[in-house]
């Protein structure tokens, strides 16, 4: 176990937190304002899983400011990332969403007995669902469907949505008009 000025001995994910904050301090060090807004510079926004194998940035070949990106669990489009959209779209100036589910994703094994269990275990409902689904490609178009008919987005003209293949790198866009994969 190591030991931190900052309290008693540390163990795992404790001593991760410390190494991110280290790596915080040296990133600083170098750290020179880049001078930009909070609009992205390419006007669009990214509804992403949060799987730690996607380096989203790279693949999309963005750059620091280029996009607003929203993650959670599968990429679904949930009330929160309504939410986030209506504040890109509505007060920082976004006009295109790009959904971006992937291969072997962890909601496609989960199921809302999840959620139960949770409920068992600590005695309280959970307020939101799990999204667990079992055909990405129909959940990327159920994503598409919430973007496009959410009442509180004014620009729902330019909304694709994509499956990442983890193993190869590459994108393939779903057809939102299909509703079952030959």
């Amino acid at each position: 176990m190591s030991t931190s000025t900052h309290g008693p001995a540390q163990t795992g994910t404790e001593a991760v937190i410390d190494r991110l904050v280290e790596s915080n301090r040296k990133y600083a060090a170098g750290f020179t304002d880049p001078g930009m807004g909070a609009r992205p510079v390419l006007g669009v926004a990214v509804v992403a899983c949060m799987d730690a194998r996607i380096d989203l940035h790279a693949a999309l070949g963005l750059e620091l400011g280029d996009c607003h990106t929203i993650r959670n669990a599968g990429g679904v489009v949930t009330d929160d990332a309504i939410r986030s959209l209506t504040i890109s779209q509505r007060a920082l100036g976004t006009r295109s969403v790009v959904l971006v589910h992937h291969t072997g994703c962890g909601l496609e094994s989960l199921t809302e007995d999840f959620r139960h269990e949770l409920e068992r275990e600590v005695g309280q409902r959970p307020a939101w669902a799990v999204e667990a689904f079992q055909d990405v490609d129909q959940d990327v178009r159920q994503s598409m469907r919430r973007v496009r008919t959410s009442p509180f987005l004014p620009h729902t003209d330019d909304v694709r949505g994509f499956v990442f293949d983890v193993s190869t790198g590459l994108l393939r866009e779903i057809d939102p008009q299909v509703d079952v994969q030959p």
